[in-house]
């Protein structure tokens, strides 16, 4: 079987013409997604995926036309269907098709996309650890809403990887925001600093999951507070995690060094810690 989606709750093939020229998320962007990671053939973190999807969908006035339960159905119909145990589901809800015109229209249905594709873990980053570059945060100023509109995400990672660099760490106004597709921690003195909560950062799952859950378990501190790139750069660990990249220790930032060049003992323990969690819900990495 090659390449499965599904629209609007059928199985399709992902080669079949399925958008129309005047949907809303080809003509402006209007629309939200989610990515959830599959491991042994379950979801990780599939409640908390679903409940900020619906908090986007509040946020743009589209909306919720499918209950959780559906939508988890649609996500194991994918699963079941493509055979894929290790993987990744991308779901994308745009406000539907109408007569283009930037106002919001009057009546309108909702489209319901998704994908799933095969996905791996990288435990050769976590032992390595990977290069990050700063770059500037040109995104619009609602980076809170899991919009579709990715193209400043697009120019940070493409400058990243021009640089030979695995992670582009966004900065606006001298501050340090997160990356072009995960978020952004730093260790100082064995204490997790990271952006605060606000429209100017997406409040990650792995995120959530790593300071509500993992730093508690293992006694670290967090702090949520701005801090400026010459403060990261005199971190002791940096890293980045995300649902598909989970978590990537940072070795060095625009070639200086963090720390002793390679993964520390917090961003270590972070990284098993989530990974029994991973076991503890899917039964498997």
């Amino acid at each position: 079987m090659g390449p499965i989606g599904l629209v609007n709750g059928e199985i399709i093939d992902l080669g079949d013409k399925i958008v129309e020229m005047e949907d809303r998320g080809y003509q402006f962007g209007d629309g939200v997604y989610e990515v959830t990671r599959v491991y042994n053939g379950r979801c990780f973190c599939l409640r908390q995926h679903m409940d900020r999807l619906y908090r986007s969908l509040r946020e743009l006035s589209i909306p919720a036309t499918y209950t959780f339960e559906e939508l988890a159905e649609f996500h194991d119909r994918l699963i079941e269907k493509s055979g894929l145990t290790t993987a990744a589901v991308y779901l994308q809800i745009t406000r539907g098709v109408a007569p283009r015109a930037h106002g919001f229209p009057d009546k309108v249905t909702p489209r319901l996309t998704m994908s799933i594709r095969p996905n791996r873990s990288t435990p050769e980053l976590t032992e390595a650890g990977a290069k990050g570059v700063f770059v500037p945060d040109l995104r619009w100023l609602r980076c809170d809403i899991k919009s579709i509109n990715l193209l400043g995400n697009m120019l940070a990672k493409q400058q990243a990887k021009a640089a030979g660099a695995f992670e582009g760490v966004q900065v606006r106004d001298g501050a340090v925001t997160e990356g072009s597709s995960s978020n952004f921690f730093i260790v100082r003195d064995g204490i997790l600093w990271t952006h605060p909560v606000n429209n100017l950062i997406l409040r990650g799952i792995t995120r959530t999951v790593l300071i509500d859950e993992l730093a508690p378990r293992l006694g670290l501190t967090v702090v949520e507070k701005t801090f400026d790139v010459p403060f990261a750069k005199k971190a002791d660990e940096a890293f980045v995690c995300g649902t598909n990249s989970e978590i990537v220790p940072l070795v060095t930032m625009d070639a200086d060094k963090i720390g002793e060049g390679r993964p520390g003992p917090v961003t270590l323990k972070l990284t098993e810690a989530l990974l029994q969690k991973i076991e503890a819900e899917c039964g498997g990495r």
